[in-house]
């Protein structure tokens, strides 16, 4: 284990010079949560993954293959011992001395001492509040967030009210730098897809036509939104599409025909599966950015199934095991794999289930009883 009192301490007027002069043998890790991170972070930082699904995993020790999961090459740097610093901050933590032996920062710093060589570890004094308030010119914080058409009711079903809505809803919202949620009417107007940049796009539809092929890269999952639908399977080879775009260094649209459902469930996949991070926290990042998307119910589903495939591998036994103790069949178990409580967004009505409820309504918070 660290001893804390043995942890340098860095003072932001150091960092600040660091920052102005040579980062590249210096790395900057930010162990707060993704949703804090993508509000604001410092410049040039690194957010590891150590949510409760990796400490869970790791029984209260994690490595530095967890904590920087998807960030090969700064775990090779780091191992090779190619960065002199690693500097490490969290919300607001004044002192080395005043950390808890069980928060996210602590673990962090111990899969430093194991697996990393040569670099001087440092505690960033008073964390990002400190930081960005005294040096708001080297954060980086998120733009404005979408709230157009977000406060009023639509029934999507509508095609007349969709068209509103399509029209009504500013331009597509940045998810990631290089990833863009929005709509058929955001992919049919080339002076957007200019002006933010687009190179490709990703049309989740089967009757959205590409208006501009020859332009743009295009590539179709041709999806239509309702409950009989298997999304699921096309989640990685979308997510692979992203990453090419993103290893080109282009940019994609992930579109529908309203973006409210179909590409909204691409891009929390893509999230949760590149950024490892709980369907609950993706949606909520997703939500701040285009508060009018709602996947249906079928979609919501998978999404959770995948969440456990991508985040709780080695727990599907735990995840599993309180309705197989039940005896409930494997399609039921398989349903229910993630062990997390999400609110749903919507009430559905299900139709034509014998015996079953007519309204089934979030959070679903309890398991069958034995």
């Amino acid at each position: 284990m660290v001893k804390m009192n043995e942890l340098c301490e860095m003072e932001c007027t150091v960092l600040k010079r660091l920052l102005k002069e040579d980062t590249g043998k210096c790395l900057l890790l930010d162990c707060r949560s993704f949703l804090a991170f993508s509000a604001g972070h410092i410049q040039g930082s690194v957010n590891i993954r150590c949510n409760t699904i990796v400490r869970r995993r790791a029984k209260g020790s994690v490595n530095l293959d967890q904590i920087l999961s998807g960030d090969e090459e700064v775990k090779a740097r780091l191992k090779s011992g190619l960065y002199s610093a690693v500097i490490l901050y969290d919300e607001r933590t004044p002192h080395a001395d005043m950390m808890r032996d069980d928060s996210t920062i602590t673990l962090v710093l111990n899969a430093l001492y194991r697996d990393s060589f040569g670099s001087e570890i440092y505690l960033l004094k008073g964390g990002y509040d400190r930081f960005v308030s005294e040096y708001p010119e080297f954060c980086l914080k998120t733009k404005s967030l979408s709230t157009s058409s977000s406060d009023s009711s639509f029934d999507i079903s509508d095609s007349s009210c969709l068209s509103c809505v399509t029209q009504d809803q500013g331009g597509p919202v940045e998810i990631l730098p290089f990833l863009f949620l929005g709509s058929a009417y955001h992919a049919s107007k080339k002076d957007m897809l200019d002006a933010m940049g687009i190179s490709a796009l990703l049309n989740v539809s089967s009757n959205c036509p590409n208006h501009f092929e020859g332009i743009y890269q295009y590539k179709c999952i041709p999806v239509e939104d309702n409950h009989k639908e298997d999304i699921s399977s096309w989640f990685i080879e979308a997510i692979e599409y992203i990453d090419s775009v993103k290893d080109s260094n282009g940019r994609v649209l992930v579109h529908c025909q309203a973006g409210i459902s179909r590409s909204a469930t691409i891009c929390l996949a893509y999230l949760m599966k590149r950024k490892r991070v709980r369907l609950e926290e993706a949606f909520e990042f997703v939500r701040q950015r285009r508060s009018v998307i709602s996947p249906n119910f079928s979609f919501m589903g998978q999404l959770l199934q995948f969440e456990s495939q991508v985040l709780a591998t080695s727990c599907s036994a735990e995840a599993v095991s309180p309705l197989a103790a039940c005896g409930a069949p494997p399609s039921s178990a398989a349903a229910a794999a993630s062990p997390f409580v999400f609110s749903f967004p919507v009430s559905v009505v299900t139709h034509g289930q014998p015996g079953g409820l007519a309204y089934l309504q979030g959070p679903m918070a309890t398991l069958p009883s034995c």
